[in-house]
Parts: structure tokens; sequence; C-alpha cells
């Protein structure tokens, strides 16, 4: 974020200075020594101990209040991160855990007790959504599939891959029990009244693929398009007991996850083709 002409760095310093003994920034490593704390001074007394010989150099001794002001200013997302480290240090450590005999606690299944009751009490209406969350989840396979072997782009078919590959990893691992008045459809997808793996939701995690491929094609109607179907699907499988909030929001995460992952793989086996056709053509 630019301002003023002011460093926007959180590295080293706050802000760079300048020393007036050499001219060299202090904190950022170009100074003679750069408030390097490398240089150690041991002593044996007091049981050997040793301390850093450049401490007083550290960046954090030279805050001042117009460094501490600039960062509010300019970096306030790190600080409200902060805030929120504290405040649920504090939550954590004076929440009363849930016991073992007892169901987990779950804020979304809180938040959708209305949608569970309707639902609930219109099996029509539960079977409709799963009809149409079933087609929603074939949407995000057509895509998917569609970019690779009619486009000729590999890069979401392989996240899916990724993706789904470590969901079965880490579903069998920690099997999660099903929540208490979980609504099941045949019409859901898998379809069948099957068995699934709980965490995570691979629904959650296509979809954020799909759309994560649609804007890098710049197709930013069919992406806001899916993150809108997303979050009613996100809405039904909280409200049938379908599946966790935390779920959920691992979905989420996971889609962006491996599609970062798919695309550091495909970039590097594209460049290690290129060398490999110039080292053949040296050779050739």
């Amino acid at each position: 974020m630019a301002s003023d002409g002011a460093a926007t760095t959180l590295t080293g310093n706050l802000r760079h200075r300048t020393d007036s003994r050499n001219g060299n920034g202090i904190g950022n490593g170009n100074g003679k020594d750069g408030g390097k704390m490398t240089n150690k001074d041991f002593h044996s007394g007091d049981g050997g101990g040793h301390y850093y010989k450049g401490f007083r150099k550290a960046s954090c001794m030279r805050w001042t209040v117009e460094d501490v002001a600039h960062v509010a200013r300019y970096h306030w997302i790190p600080c409200v991160f902060a805030m929120g480290l504290l405040f649920f240090m504090g939550v954590e450590y004076t929440l009363r855990m849930v016991p073992p005999a007892s169901p987990p606690f779950d804020l979304g299944f809180a938040l959708t007790r209305p949608v569970h009751r309707v639902l609930s009490s219109w099996p029509e209406l539960n079977t409709l959504l799963a009809a149409l969350n079933t087609v929603f989840v074939g949407m995000q396979t057509t895509y998917i599939l569609w970019s690779w072997l009619i486009e000729g782009r590999p890069r979401a078919t392989i996240s899916a891959l990724f993706m789904f590959t470590c969901r079965g990893i880490l579903g069998y691992s920690t099997q999660l029990p099903l929540p208490q008045g979980f609504l099941g459809s045949e019409m859901d997808f898998p379809v069948g009244n099957v068995s699934f793996f709980l965490f995570f939701s691979g629904h959650v995690a296509g979809s954020v693929i799909a759309s994560l491929d649609m804007r890098r094609m710049r197709r930013w109607g069919m992406a806001w398009m899916f993150d809108f179907l997303n979050l009613l699907q996100a809405i039904r499988l909280l409200g049938t007991r379908g599946h966790y909030t935390i779920d959920l929001a691992v979905g989420v995460g996971a889609g962006i996850l491996f599609d970062s992952l798919a695309g550091h793989y495909y970039e590097g086996s594209q460049r290690k083709n290129i060398e490999d056709t110039k080292l053949a053509k040296t050779f050739a």
C-alpha cells in the first residue's frame, strides 16, 4: 500500500531510517553490521550463558510511536488478525470443553436450525434440493474435465486429483461421527445413500477449484455464479447436517491450496520440458 513515500515493508525495521554515523540503513542488512545479531560474546560466568552483542541494535529497540502509528494505518490487516489472536486466546482458555459423551458443538448447525426444521418436516423439498445439489456437482465435474479434455488446460484437473486423494487420506484417518439429525437422500451425491467421508467437503473444494480456474480465464460471470451456488450448497449441507462447519471451511481452504499446488506442479513440469527440449537440441 503506497503511503507518501513511506516504506511499507514489515521486515527489518518498521520504517527505514538512516544511521547518521555511516549513512547506511539500520535494520535492513545494508550497514556495516546491518543490525544483524550473529556476532555473539560468550562468557563463562553465571553458568556459561551468552548474549547477542548487538542486542541494542534489534529492530524492536528502535520502534517509535510514529512507527506504530504507521503500521496501524498502512498494515491494518495484520493488526486486525493480531487482535483476533488475543481475543480467541481468551475464548479458548476460558471455554468449557464438550464432554466425551456429548455431541460436538457446531455454530453452523445452530445458525441453520430453521433450515433443518423445514427440511425435516418437508422430505420432498429435501429430495429436490439434494437433486439440485447433485446437478451442481455435475456442473463442477463437467467444467473441470472440459478445461482439460477440450481446452487442453490440465491445471484444474490436477488440482482436483490432488484434493480428492488428500481428502481420502484425511477422511479415513479421522472418521468423524455422523451428525445428529442427519437428513439423507438417495438423490444426494454420491447418489444412493452410500457412506462418505465428512472431513473435508469435496463439494465445496471442487466448486472453489472450478471458480478459481474461471477467474484465470476471466469468466467472471461463471465464477460468481459458482461462488453463489457454493454458498447455497454450504447452507444446505449445514441444514441437512451433511457436513460440520469445519468440513466446509477446510473445503474452501483445500480448494485454494490444491489449485496453487497444481499450478506450481504444472509450471514446473512445463519448465522442465522446455529445458529437456533445449538439451536435446544441443546434443542433436
